[in-house]
């Protein structure tokens, strides 16, 4: 399968070493902005499978580009990550929240950020998906809209099995609050973080020990389903 991948970086030489880095592991379908107006032109015209995007650019910073294309129909669901000199957690969560899939510091190792392309664009691959997911003894149906814990039916409200769905979805990947809020009811749902809180409490006594063991708090950031070989 082919991807188109938009590198979207004001440093010339970084943008090179990135492109190269791509081109040595057979992405040869690149597509470059050197501002964050040209980021936002060419991913609207392009419909790249992935985003690189510099977080420090002329004209638009990073963050500005990647809210605006989240809000924009036609370029929301391409996947970006972030590519910063900033690495406090801060500066992280905050480029999360703002819609990115991931976040590289730089300088960064080559292997590492090819890691990640090829991690995300597998993930968009079988979004095309599925209606069940498995983990484990957890089976998730999502046309039918049911769960089953060893066999069990698992009573859920809407929102916790769609908080459920969108963790198990992406074992690994950490997920804000407020990135939560917006998956599962949209920018302007009037929630709270502490309700996201209680939300994840229920789930993880519904599902017993499954949900106290594959559930994880990341502190200070969010939840994550946790990673293992199911």
């Amino acid at each position: 399968m082919s991807y188109k991948i938009l590198i979207a970086e004001d440093e010339p030489s970084i943008r090179e070493l990135v492109r190269m880095a791509l081109e040595e592991e057979n992405f040869t379908d690149i597509v470059e902005a050197e501002n964050g107006r040209e980021a936002i032109e060419k991913a609207e015209r392009y419909q790249p499978s992935l985003i690189l995007l510099d977080w420090m650019m002329p004209e638009m910073y990073g963050l500005t580009v990647c809210s605006t294309l989240k809000m924009n129909e036609n370029t929301r669901n391409i996947p970006i990550i972030i590519l910063s000199a900033k690495s406090e957690e801060s500066d992280i969560v905050l480029g999360l929240e703002m819609g990115a899939i991931d976040y590289v510091t730089k300088p960064f190792s080559r292997k590492i950020l090819i890691a990640r392309v090829r991690a995300h664009l597998r993930e968009q691959t079988g979004k095309v998906a599925t209606q069940e997911l498995r983990r484990g003894a957890l089976l998730v149906n999502t046309d039918q809209h049911y769960c089953k814990l060893d066999g069990e039916n698992i009573d859920l409200t809407f929102s916790e099995f769609e908080i459920l769905v969108l963790l198990a979805k992406h074992p690994g990947r950490v997920y804000t609050r407020n990135l939560i809020i917006q998956h599962i009811k949209g920018d302007d749902y009037p929630v709270t973080d502490r309700s996201v809180d209680v939300q994840i409490v229920n789930l993880r006594r519904k599902l017993g020990s499954w949900g106290s063991d594959n559930i994880e708090t990341i502190r200070g950031v969010g939840y994550r389903m946790k990673q293992e070989n199911w």
